[in-house]
């Protein structure tokens, strides 16, 4: 079986080795952001740096921890702090640099149109640079049904309108991809007509329903869909949507074709689940030697699943 490589993203990935001979890129991640435990820019940050990558994290809250804890504390950052952040990296000649922007957790639409002008920026600055879309909405609630939004409708509506369109990459779950479509998922054959619908070069959906109680992660865009199977667990410490992202990205900015990208990928987050058994946070620290060095997942067709 033969893969290949969307023409935007191998493009970048030609354009990333020719530029840095250790494949090191720069990338601005836009998301929440706690003190203590592993979720948004906490597990992107660390996740893209253990595997050789500068990244670049503006948060759109600042947390404690993660507010599904009975305590936590914190608060939204607006425009006043986030926009000149944003236009000082740029004057200083930053943003100029940056090779992927990364949107995670954005609770209003004020912080949708603030990641909306940071990509705007750095593709103007930087044709080149890559956009990966991590709708972070909500989580799964019951197959077929688009419930479950854990931020205002109205920020999610915006996401869908303003920052989907955008996107080179993007990496809902399954509750996430049927709200952005608003048709059902419930098996692969559902879910890769719902990526068809979104229209993006490269979309990796997780979660989605497979047989024998496995859960998928289908990848599809502009190449050969392809699919890597991990146990469904009852329950998972928060931020491994976060993870999954962070570690797809960082194995395209690599120069990894896709079968190889999706399957580290999902290797290195069923690892630190593994390590993370019990635990209440995912033990990303503790376990890096292990999810950084991982033999890629086995990656199969879609069509040899019917």
């Amino acid at each position: 079986m033969s893969f290949h490589l969307s023409g935007t993203i191998q493009e970048i990935s030609k354009y990333i080795a020719k530029a840095t001979l250790n494949k090191m890129a720069k990338i601005l991640s836009i998301s929440s952001q706690v003190v203590c435990g592993s979720v948004g820019n906490s597990v992107t940050q660390f996740a893209l740096q253990r595997l050789g990558h500068e990244v670049w994290g503006l948060p759109s809250v600042l947390l404690s921890n993660h507010p599904g804890h009975k305590i936590y504390g914190g608060a939204r950052l607006n425009s006043k702090i986030l926009r000149p952040v944003r236009e000082a990296l740029e004057f200083a000649g930053h943003l100029k640099q940056v090779e992927v922007v990364m949107t995670g957790y954005l609770p209003t639409k004020e912080h949708v149109f603030i990641a909306l002008d940071a990509v705007k920026q750095v593709r103007k600055l930087n044709p080149k640079a890559l956009y990966l879309y991590d709708p972070a909405l909500g989580d799964d609630s019951r197959p077929g049904s688009p419930e479950g939004l854990y931020i205002d409708v109205k920020a999610a509506e915006c996401q869908r309108a303003e920052l989907l369109p955008l996107a080179d990459i993007v990496t809902p779950n399954r509750f996430e991809l049927e709200w952005m479509t608003m048709r059902p998922v419930m098996d692969p054959q559902t879910a890769l007509a719902a990526i068809d619908q979104l229209g993006n070069d490269r979309v990796l959906a997780t979660s989605i329903p497979g047989k024998s109680g496995k859960l998928l992660n289908v990848l599809a865009g502009d190449h050969a869909p392809l699919v890597a199977s991990v146990d469904h667990l009852d329950s998972a410490p928060h931020g491994t949507g976060d993870l999954m992202a962070a570690l797809d990205i960082g194995a395209v900015m690599s120069g990894e074709p896709p079968e190889r990208a999706i399957g580290l990928a999902t290797a290195g987050v069923e690892t630190v689940l593994r390590e993370s058994s019990d635990l209440e946070e995912l033990n990303l620290i503790g376990s890096q030697d292990l999810w950084a060095n991982v033999e890629a997942a086995a990656v199969t067709s879609v069509k040899e699943l019917v």
